[in-house]
C-alpha cells in the first residue's frame, strides 16, 4: 500500500503582509513589485517547481477599520490589505504554470450565485481545472456596507444562505455536459443543445435560472475550500469542503479539530480522504538551530504592537481598544468576527493564564516552526503522522524569501522521507488533492 503523503498549500496576499505582521519590514521582503505581474508569476513558478498542491489568496471585501474606528493602523503600519483583486492575479499565475492549484476567496454573502459560478467557472476552464474557491460568509460589517447592506446577517443565516449559493453554483456548473461540443464545421453544429441544461434553482434566499454560458472544465467544477471553525461552519465544511484551512494553537487542538471534522464528514456520507484538513504553519529556517532562532527573534522584533492588536481586532470582529473591565468580547463583537480567531484567544488565555487583553496582544497565527530544514521537516512529519492533519497551509514571513527557502530546504527533505510527492498525480487540482 502506498505511503500516505501530505499536501502543501501556500497562503498568499496581494499586499505587503500575510499573517506575520512584521514580515514586510524585513530587508529581504520585496515591496516595489506588489502591483507587478512578475511578482505573482515568480511565486507561482517557485511553488510549482516544489510540487505544492496549490496556493490561495486570502482576501477582504474592503479595508479593515475596526481598530480605533479607523484604517490608520492598517494603512500606516502595513496590515493585511489586498491591493489587487485576486481574481485578476490568478490568470497571470495560471499562464505561468501547468499544475499548480490556484485559489480565490469570495463571499457568498455579497455576490449572486450566477456571478460566482461564472467567474470561477471561467477561471477553472482557462486554467484547465486548477481553480479552488475559498468560500467565506464574511465576518465584518464593513464588508456588508461596501456591498450596500447596513450590517451582516446573523451568523447562522449567513451559512444557510451559503448552502443555497453552493447548491445553485453546483447546478450552474452542471449546465454543460462534458461532451456537449460537436465542432462539426461541415454539418454546421457547434454544440449539442440537448447537453446544455437550465439550473432552475430556487431557495429561500437564492435563485438562478441558468444555464451558465461557461462550458464544463476538466475537473468539472472548482475545488471547494473553507475555513469555518464554529459548529455551523464545521457542518458547512463537512458537507461541501474538499480542503479546510484552519489555525490551531498546538498539536492537541489540531488533533481535536481533525477528529471532529472527520467524524462530521462521515455523518454526511463522505469518506475521510474527500476533505484535506490543513492547519497553518509558518517557518523560520537557518543553517543551524541557533541561527534560525536569531532570525526568528529578529523577525519578531519587527512586529508593531499597535498593528498586531489591530490585526487581532479585525480577526475577532471587535475593537479591542474599547476593551474595559467588565466588558466582554461578545459585547464588542455583536454579529462580527471569526470563531477560529476567538478560539485561539480562548486557548491562549487558558494555556498561559493570561486575561483577554494580554492574549490579544500576542501573535495568534498558528504553529511557528523554527530550525534547520531537517528539524522543521521532523516537526511537520510528527504532526502529520500523529493524525493531526492531512498537510499544511504554509504562511509566509518574508516574501518571497520564506517560500524560496522552504521550497529549497524543507520540501526536498520531506520528499527524501517519502512524505511529499516528487511529481504531480494529475493535471487538475482535484486529482492532486485526492492523489
Amino acid at each position: 500500500m502506498p505511503r500516505r503523503q501530505m499536501h502543501l498549500v501556500a497562503y498568499l496576499k496581494t499586499g505587503p503582509t500575510a499573517l506575520h505582521v512584521g514580515g514586510w519590514r524585513h530587508p529581504e521582503s520585496t515591496l516595489d513589485d506588489i502591483l507587478e505581474p512578475g511578482r505573482y508569476e515568480h511565486i507561482a513558478r517557485v511553488l510549482e517547481a516544489a510540487k505544492f498542491d496549490g496556493c490561495f489568496f486570502a482576501d477582504l471585501f474592503g479595508l479593515y477599520d475596526l481598530h480605533g474606528g479607523s484604517f490608520d493602523a492598517y494603512v500606516r503600519r502595513g496590515g493585511q490589505i489586498s491591493f489587487l483583486d485576486p481574481t485578476v492575479v490568478l490568470p497571470v499565475m495560471a499562464a505561468a504554470t501547468r499544475h499548480l492549484g490556484l485559489g480565490a476567496t469570495l463571499s457568498t454573502s455579497f455576490h449572486t450565485a450566477y456571478h460566482l459560478a461564472r467567474w470561477l467557472g471561467s477561471l477553472d476552464a482557462m486554467s484547465k481545472g486548477r481553480v479552488a474557491w475559498n468560500v467565506v460568509t464574511s465576518a465584518t460589517d464593513l464588508e456588508a456596507q461596501n456591498a450596500g447592506l447596513d450590517a451582516l446577517p446573523p451568523r447562522d443565516e449567513r451559512y444557510d444562505r451559503a448552502d443555497e449559493v453552493l447548491e445553485a453554483c453546483f447546478a450552474l456548473w452542471n449546465s454543460w455536459d462534458a461532451d456537449a461540443f460537436v465542432c462539426d464545421k461541415a454539418a454546421g453544429v457547434l454544440a449539442d443543445p440537448a447537453k446544455v441544461h437550465y439550473a432552475n434553482y430556487q431557495g429561500r434566499w437564492v435563485k438562478s435560472r441558468g444555464p451558465l454560458s461557461i462550458p464544463r472544465s476538466p475537473q468539472g467544477r472548482p475545488v471547494i475550500m473553507q475555513a469555518g471553525s464554529s459548529g455551523r461552519g464545521r457542518e458547512f465544511a463537512a458537507r461541501w469542503a474538499e480542503a479546510v484551512f484552519t489555525i490551531q494553537r498546538g498539536p492537541d487542538e489540531m488533533r481535536a479539530f481533525y477528529d471532529d471534522l472527520k467524524s462530521r464528514l462521515a455523518a454526511h456520507g463522505r469518506a475521510p480522504h474527500e476533505c484535506a484538513i490543513l492547519p497553518a504553519v509558518t517557518t523560520v529556517l537557518g543553517e543551524t538551530e541557533s541561527i534560525a532562532r536569531e532570525r526568528a527573534d529578529y523577525l519578531n522584533s519587527l512586529i508593531d504592537p499597535e498593528l498586531n492588536l489591530a490585526a487581532t481586532s479585525s480577526n475577532v470582529g471587535a475593537d479591542l481598544t474599547r476593551l474595559k473591565p467588565g466588558t466582554t468580547l461578545e459585547q464588542l463583537q455583536g454579529n462580527q468576527g471569526m470563531q477560529g480567531s476567538k478560539d485561539l484567544l480562548d486557548q491562549a488565555m487558558q494555556a498561559e493564564g493570561v486575561d483577554l487583553k494580554q492574549a490579544a496582544a500576542k501573535r495568534t497565527e498558528g504553529q511557528e516552526l523554527v530550525g534547520t530544514p531537517a528539524t522543521v521537516a521532523d516537526r511537520l512529519q510528527e504532526l502529520f503522522e500523529a493524525g493531526a492533519c492531512d498537510g499544511f497551509v504554509v504562511t509566509p514571513t518574508t516574501f518571497p524569501g520564506m517560500f524560496e527557502q522552504f521550497c529549497r530546504g524543507v520540501v526536498p527533505e520531506l520528499q527524501r522521507r517519502g512524505l511529499f510527492r516528487t511529481e504531480y498525480a494529475g493535471r487538475t487540482l482535484r486529482e492532486n488533492l485526492q492523489g
